[in-house]
């Protein structure tokens, strides 16, 4: 199976929040990548409405019905103000992240050990399936945890792939022996996860941090990744570059892999 490409344009509406303007459009930024090939949208709307607000998430909804086989994937806390969002729209994939209302930017996974966790995750992963839509779970590269996630009824689980941007950027800053090896082992803790999550026949997606340069080399190092949602390093790539040829760089790292 081949690794799918959906681009988060949370960053896009940050910038036209700045003014009054409705530019830049996020739904033309959407439609744009997706015409060079992306496959799938990805939206974040946080409570504060910092970035993606209420009206954002019926446009892009409403778009991506014109694409079939495209994806819609809205991702966010499911005890904040993800579920009516998730309701109203009925994305094909909802991604449940354990974000506090004032976080700056996700930075862990759930820890599925916490029993009151599990206890308020149930019911709303179930309320998702029976609108129609698949949950995953970020999560951390933690083995031992895939098969509550499936025990729960996620589809997919998401892994948070920050510490292994972090690992891979001090190995190409230093190119030391020393940095190698940690690099080598991070990416050995993110295969362990997704090969404990695959065998509870769950999918795996990957997200935070990824970008052009250590793509490829995760996808080499995470067999069978099933879908990478990048915005940041996305985002910042096409304000050089443009989001058509953006997309085309980060399909090309995914085929490279």
């Amino acid at each position: 199976m081949n690794t799918r490409l959906s681009v988060n344009v949370n960053k896009v509406a940050l910038v036209r929040n700045t003014r009054h303007l409705g530019i830049p459009s996020v739904t033309r930024a959407a439609l744009l990548c997706l015409q060079a090939g992306a496959h799938g949208i990805t939206i974040h709307p946080r409570p504060d409405g910092r970035h993606i607000r209420a009206h954002d998430v019926g446009e892009l909804a409403a778009l991506l019905r014109q694409w079939p086989g495209r994806e819609f994937n809205i991702e966010g806390n499911p005890l904040q103000n993800l579920m009516p969002h998730i309701e109203a729209a009925r994305p094909q994939q909802a991604t449940f992240v354990p974000d506090a209302e004032d976080q700056f930017t996700s930075d862990h996974g759930f820890d599925l050990t916490d029993a009151a966790t599990r206890e308020r995750l149930a019911p709303l992963i179930a309320q998702c399936r029976a609108w129609g839509v698949r949950v995953s779970l970020f999560m951390d590269p933690l083995p031992q945890q895939m098969p509550l996630a499936r025990a729960l009824g996620a589809s997919r689980v998401e892994l948070y792939t920050e510490p292994y941007a972090l690992a891979f950027a001090r190995h190409a800053g230093q190119g030391t022996a020393e940095t190698a090896q940690a690099l080598q082992a991070e990416a050995a803790r993110y295969a362990a996860a997704a090969q404990a999550a695959q065998a509870e026949g769950l999918q795996v997606n990957a997200g935070h941090d990824l970008n052009q340069h250590n793509l490829t080399p995760f996808l080499q190092a995470v067999p069978g990744v099933a879908e990478v949602s990048i915005g940041h390093a996305f985002m910042a790539d096409a304000l050089e570059a443009g989001y058509a040829a953006t997309v085309r760089g980060y399909l090309a790292c995914i085929a490279a892999a």
